[in-house]
């Protein structure tokens, strides 16, 4: 195994205990009462890899809203909880965006194609400008 692989690992690794850190706090901070699971509510969890802030969180919510989707809370920019009574899924056949989406965005894997060639771009800069110095 080369240092470079060993590295790959270990990213992949504090990855992957980061999501799952994240899943478990938002098990926490989303306990759902009886009541509002016996009132018919339906929540859900919008994800997204870039952060969802002013005009994109605005269009976000209005786009939700058209689906009867609710603002609930906004864990962080990345993270935002929406309920809707369930009766709002008599509507679902009519909606422009799904309904049950749950990443707005890049996905993780175009996410992480952005962030390698930005590192490619940046190592092959340096290549070329230790070449054009030497």
């Amino acid at each position: 195994m080369t240092a470079y692989s060993g590295g790959g690992a270990a990213v992949a690794a504090a990855a992957a205990a980061r999501k799952r850190r994240l899943e478990e706090e938002e098990e926490r901070l989303t306990p759902y009462t009886k009541e509002e699971l016996a009132e018919g509510w339906e929540f859900k969890i919008v994800r997204s890899n870039t952060a969802i802030k002013g005009e994109r969180f605005a269009r976000l919510c209005a786009e939700e809203a058209e689906n009867g989707w609710e603002l609930v809370e906004k864990f962080d920019h990345n993270r935002i909880r929406f309920k809707r009574p369930i009766a709002k899924r008599a509507n679902d056949h009519m909606a422009i965006i799904d309904p049950y989406r749950t990443r707005v965005g890049l996905s993780e894997g175009a996410f992480a194609a952005v962030i390698l060639g930005i590192f490619l771009g940046i190592f092959l800069f340096i290549i070329l400008l230790i070449g054009a110095l030497g």
